[in-house]
C-alpha cells in the first residue's frame, strides 16, 4: 500500500516538473524567466537569452552562445556562433560558417545527408536533395525520401506538401493523406480540411469532396469546433459547418472564429458577437475584438486601447492595455512561440504604459512590470 501511495506521490510530482511554465521577461536590459505564481525561475541576469525548448534555454556569453537548464546551471558551455532550440534532445547550431546537429552533451550527431541543415520540431526535421524535400526523425531515419518542392509545419499531424503546381497532405510518418491535386490546402482538424478543388471552394470531409455554394474564401476549422468564417464573392462572412453547410448565411463585414459558442463579427465598422444560431449575443460596439479563451474572457478594443468583457459583454478589466506584441529589441533567438492574444490559463501578457506585463482576471498584476514579456511556455516543451 505504502509503495502505491509512494509511487502516485512521485507521478505527481514528475508532473509538476514537466508541467512547469515560465515566461520569458526583460528587466533593465537584462533577461530571465518568471513562474506563473509570480516568482522567479532565473532572475533578470543575462543580456541574450532565448526560450526554454526541451528543457534547457539558450544564452549568450561574449560572442558565443550556450544552454542553461531550469536550475540556471550551465548545461552547454558558450560555444557556438548561433543556436536553434533543442527538440527530442537534438539542436542545429553553427560554429565556424558550418551548420550541424548536438544532443545535449554538446556532441555532434550525425544525420543523413542533405543540402541543408534543418531544425527539429516535435521529433521531425526536413532534408533536403535536389531542390526536394523530405523527412527524418530524431533518431536520423528517413521517414520520407525527398519527394516535394515544399513540406509547410506540421498542424495537428499533418504537413501541407507541394508538388508541380499542387498541394495535398501527409501525416508525421509521411504518409500521403491528400494526393497533392488541389489548389490550396488548409489546415487538418478532425478528419475535415478546406480545398480548392479545380477552383472550387469547399471541403474534405472524412475523406469526401464537398463543395460549397458560393464560397471564394474557407478558413480553418479549430480543433473542438463546429463551425468556421467563409467568405462570398460579395466579400461578405458568414459561418459553415463541417459537412460544408452554410449554417450563418454571409452578412457580415469581417469575422473571427467560434471559440466556447462566440464568435466575434463586424458588419459595418464596430465589432460584437453572435452565438452559433447567428444570434447577436453582444452588440456591436468596439473597434476591434478579439475570440474568447477558455478563461471565458475576450480581449475588446475601445478607442486606442483594449480591456476585456465576460461573456454577457460586461467589461470585467478597464480599457487600459495594448495587446499585441511587435518583438523585442535588443534580444536573439527563440524569442516567441505563440501570438496568442488574451488569457491563457488565468493570465493575459499585456502592455502598459510602454511596459510589458502579466494581470489576471481580476486584473491583478503578476509580479510586476517589465521592458518586454514573452507567453508562458513549458519548460520541457
Amino acid at each position: 500500500m505504502k509503495k502505491g501511495i509512494l509511487c502516485m506521490v512521485f507521478s505527481l510530482l514528475l508532473q509538476t516538473v514537466f508541467a512547469q511554465k515560465a515566461a520569458l521577461v526583460v528587466q533593465n536590459k537584462k533577461a530571465g524567466f518568471l513562474k506563473s505564481d509570480g516568482s522567479w525561475l532565473i532572475q533578470p541576469k543575462y543580456k541574450y537569452l532565448g526560450e526554454f525548448s526541451d528543457g534547457v534555454a539558450p544564452f549568450k556569453e561574449g560572442k558565443k552562445w550556450g544552454f542553461i537548464n531550469a536550475n540556471d546551471e550551465v548545461v552547454i558551455a558558450p560555444t557556438y556562433d548561433r543556436v536553434k532550440a533543442f527538440d527530442s534532445g537534438i539542436a542545429v547550431v553553427s560554429l565556424n560558417k558550418e551548420w550541424f546537429y548536438i544532443n545535449k552533451k554538446g556532441e555532434k550527431v550525425t544525420m543523413p545527408e542533405s543540402d541543408k541543415v534543418y531544425d527539429f520540431e516535435d521529433g521531425l526535421a526536413y532534408i533536403k536533395k535536389n531542390d526536394l524535400i523530405g523527412l527524418i526523425n530524431a533518431k536520423g531515419t528517413v521517414l520520407l525520401e525527398p519527394t516535394y518542392e515544399k513540406i509547410l509545419a506540421f498542424h495537428n499531424g499533418h504537413a501541407k506538401v507541394k508538388k508541380g503546381e499542387y498541394w495535398g497532405l501527409i501525416d508525421t510518418s509521411g504518409k500521403v493523406v491528400l494526393d497533392p491535386i488541389y489548389q490550396d490546402v488548409g489546415v487538418w482538424s478532425e478528419g475535415v480540411v478546406p480545398v480548392d478543388k479545380e477552383g472550387e471552394k469547399g471541403v474534405i470531409s472524412h475523406g469526401k469532396f464537398i463543395p460549397v455554394d458560393g464560397a471564394v474564401k474557407i478558413y480553418d476549422f479549430r480543433n473542438g469546433e463546429a463551425l468556421t468564417y467563409a467568405a462570398n464573392e460579395a466579400k461578405q462572412v458568414g459561418f459553415i459547418n463541417r459537412k460544408g453547410e452554410w449554417v450563418i448565411k454571409p452578412r457580415f463585414k469581417k469575422a473571427r472564429a467560434f471559440v466556447n459558442g462566440l464568435a466575434p463579427v463586424m458588419t459595418e465598422d464596430k465589432w460584437g458577437y453572435i452565438n452559433e444560431q447567428g444570434e447577436v449575443v453582444i452588440e456591436e460596439q468596439f473597434r476591434d475584438a478579439e475570440v474568447f479563451s477558455a478563461d471565458g474572457l475576450a480581449p475588446v478594443k475601445k478607442d486606442k486601447l483594449w480591456g476585456f468583457i465576460d461573456t454577457t459583454g460586461k467589461v470585467v478589466i478597464p480599457f487600459d492595455y495594448d495587446i499585441s506584441v511587435q518583438g523585442v529589441f535588443g534580444i536573439e533567438a527563440l524569442f516567441g512561440k505563440s501570438s496568442d492574444k488574451g488569457f491563457i490559463n488565468g493570465l493575459a501578457r499585456v502592455r502598459h504604459k510602454k511596459q510589458w506585463g502579466f494581470i489576471d482576471k481580476n486584473g491583478k498584476v503578476l509580479n510586476t512590470w517589465f521592458d518586454h514579456a514573452e507567453l508562458f511556455n513549458d519548460i520541457n516543451n
